[in-house]
């Protein structure tokens, strides 16, 4: 498939918007992205206590609190880089930047100061290689992401989405200072989900894209093209959700959970394939919304089983025994 580039810079600094002398706690909390900061936190958490090496509470809690702080600190740089397009979509012009609330120096200043502090003491709390990743996921969502992939070419949630497939892998690594299998599978689990997920918000937000330039598929192919791009990826990835329900992290609650999720959303992709382009205006993409909603629900629900999973196994419930 080509890619198809768009020439328009970066313009963070030279979105010039009239700042407002007096910023609350919550627009600056607002940089942070905490929508997003919660499923950073989750997934972390998840690939944390599925690790079969204990971590004390206590080192927990600071090893969630320093990579909620580099989920935050990306999301405030982010916000730097991406001032100019944020102020044309609405579904992100409500940001502080574009509302005048903050100064994009101030993002950048933010995003800084948080990013060397969550790598810091995430190193010094557990071990120098869930720093590292830290810091990795931290490059790979603003240089590689932000900077490279969204403006330039439409792979760019399907590349870009390894930067949200990373929590877990660093909550393993916080507990175990080792690489292995499991996490993997939990960060394709993720990054598999990111495609059709935001596939289908391009889908009923596609405005949005072409008035930002944003090369998003929808934009550089088309809606037919994105509703069979969905199907592919949604078929790819129940077959490693259910398949991961075979593996050390899952178990029987998983694999019923992946089951149920898994024709779901199936389901609502093949009602998205079949979908007349011509009805789409008419229904007001109902179809689209109603998948990218249960999208939201189907991680979650997978990396909740996979928790509860986790936690069954001490007791010799979880697990295929």
């Amino acid at each position: 498939m080509s890619d198809i580039g768009y020439t328009s810079q970066p313009t963070a600094q030279a979105a010039s918007h009239a700042v407002e002398p007096e910023a609350s706690f919550g627009d600056f909390f607002a940089l942070l992205k905490p929508r997003v900061m919660t499923l950073v936190v989750f997934t972390a958490l998840v690939g944390m206590l599925a690790a079969p090496v204990p971590i004390h509470p206590f080192v927990g809690f600071c090893a969630i609190l320093f990579i909620a702080l580099g989920g935050g600190a990306s999301g405030a740089l982010n916000m730097w880089w991406d001032a100019d397009i944020d102020a044309v979509m609405r579904r992100t012009k409500g940001r502080p930047i574009p509302k005048g609330k903050v100064t994009p120096d101030e993002a950048l200043g933010i995003g800084v100061a948080l990013s060397g502090l969550s790598v810091i003491m995430l190193s010094l709390a557990t071990n120098w290689l869930a720093g590292g990743m830290l810091a990795f996921t931290i490059f790979f969502y603003i240089i590689v992401y932000t900077m490279w992939l969204k403006r330039s070419t439409p792979q760019n949630i399907v590349i870009g989405g390894a930067a949200g497939a990373f929590p877990p892998v660093i909550g393993w690594l916080a507990a175990t200072g080792s690489f292995a299998i499991e996490p993997w599978l939990m960060f394709l689990l993720t990054f598999m989900w990111t495609p059709p997920h935001f596939w289908a918000l391009a889908l009923f937000m596609r405005n949005d894209y072409d008035d930002a330039k944003v090369p998003m598929l929808t934009v550089t192919h088309g809606r037919r093209a994105t509703r069979v791009h969905i199907l592919v990826y949604t078929v790819l990835l129940a077959v490693l959700a259910i398949g991961t329900g075979f593996t050390a992290v899952g178990g029987p609650v998983y694999l019923a959970v992946a089951l149920v999720l898994n024709g779901l959303f199936l389901a609502g992709a093949i009602r998205i394939w079949r979908r007349d382009e011509t009805m789409s205006e008419a229904d007001d993409f109902r179809v689209e919304r109603r998948f990218f909603r249960l999208s939201l629900i189907y991680l979650a629900a997978h990396f909740a089983a996979i928790l509860v999973e986790a936690l069954l196994k001490p007791y010799g419930l979880g697990g295929w025994g």
